[in-house]
């Protein structure tokens, strides 16, 4: 019965696998081809039969994806909203859930009566665009930072993870005479690791594959980010490169879909880099958060 029975577990283990490998596979195959496409001349793309290989290799796509100034304008701006927008929505959400998680704070109910509306209710993209006109954000590197830096969602795990932290801590400080902010960061920032991993990186990688912000709220040239570039390649049937451009691409082989995917796989590698270091926190500073207090 014994032997049956691990008969029977090890079926069902080699068909869990099985399923689990072929969900792996059409998950994975999409970037396989994606970063073989990028290696391939495009004109030779165009011809199809590329899948498993690059069947004519070539790094021209990455050549002209530097030297063209508008992708790389592109991808310095996006990194660079990522990385003060992630940095001032950490430090802002943070600063706010702290002094929200506060068990005896006046008026608490309200605030969270307010933020959990905000959270669920908008004016609308109108009503939107018109406060940053208002305040002067339209058209400026600010509109990527400013309307992001206080994240509502997050901002509720953050209350109820600092809700979860020993007040033993906070009195002792007190007692030593430390300072609200002096407590904040050298005491409660430390202990929270995990979450601000887990806010870091969903911030992260909500700035770097933003492009609706810099469709509709910018017109220079000079801030659009990477995202957008994308969407315009996708949404053209050509490449956005001028004439002399496009007739050296042309000799060059590389295609308006080499172009696209190559931007693809730029802007893929540094989140795929970054997730590794930041996995192992990601169940723990979202469940501890999730735990109410």
């Amino acid at each position: 019965m014994c032997k049956t029975q691990r008969q029977k577990d090890l079926l069902m283990d080699s068909f869990i696998y099985a399923i689990l490998f072929i969900i792996m596979l059409t998950m994975f195959y999409p970037f396989y081809y994606v970063l073989i496409a990028s290696f391939n001349k495009g004109s030779d793309s165009l011809l199809g039969g590329v899948y498993l290989w690059p069947r004519s290799f070539t790094l021209e796509n990455y050549r002209m994806f530097m030297e063209d100034p508008k992708w790389f304008r592109a991808f310095l701006v996006t990194i660079a909203r990522t990385l003060l927008g992630t940095a001032l929505g950490l430090l802002l959400t943070s600063l706010v859930a702290y002094g929200l998680s506060h068990r005896d704070l006046l008026f608490s109910k309200v605030y969270f009566t307010v933020i959990i509306f905000a959270m669920y209710f908008s004016g609308g993209l109108i009503p939107y665009y018109v406060v940053l006109r208002s305040i002067g954000l339209l058209n400026s590197f600010g509109v990527y930072i400013i309307p992001s830096m206080l994240s509502t969602f997050f901002l509720l795990i953050a209350i109820s993870f600092f809700r979860e932290i020993p007040g033993e801590l906070k009195e002792s400080a007190h007692i030593d005479g430390a300072g609200e902010f002096v407590i904040f960061f050298r005491i409660i920032l430390p202990v929270s690791t995990p979450l601000l991993a887990t806010m870091g990186l969903f911030m992260g990688v909500g700035q770097w594959n933003s492009w609706l912000d810099s469709a509709y709220f910018v017109q220079s040239e000079n801030i659009r980010t990477l995202a957008f570039r994308m969407m315009e390649v996708i949404n053209k049937s050509n490449a956005p490169m001028d004439a002399i451009a496009a007739a050296n691409s042309a000799s060059a082989g590389v295609t308006s879909f080499s172009l696209q995917v190559t931007a693809m796989i730029v802007s893929i590698v540094p989140i795929i880099c970054v997730y590794p270091f930041l996995q192992k926190y990601f169940v723990s500073g979202i469940m501890l958060g999730s735990v109410k207090g």
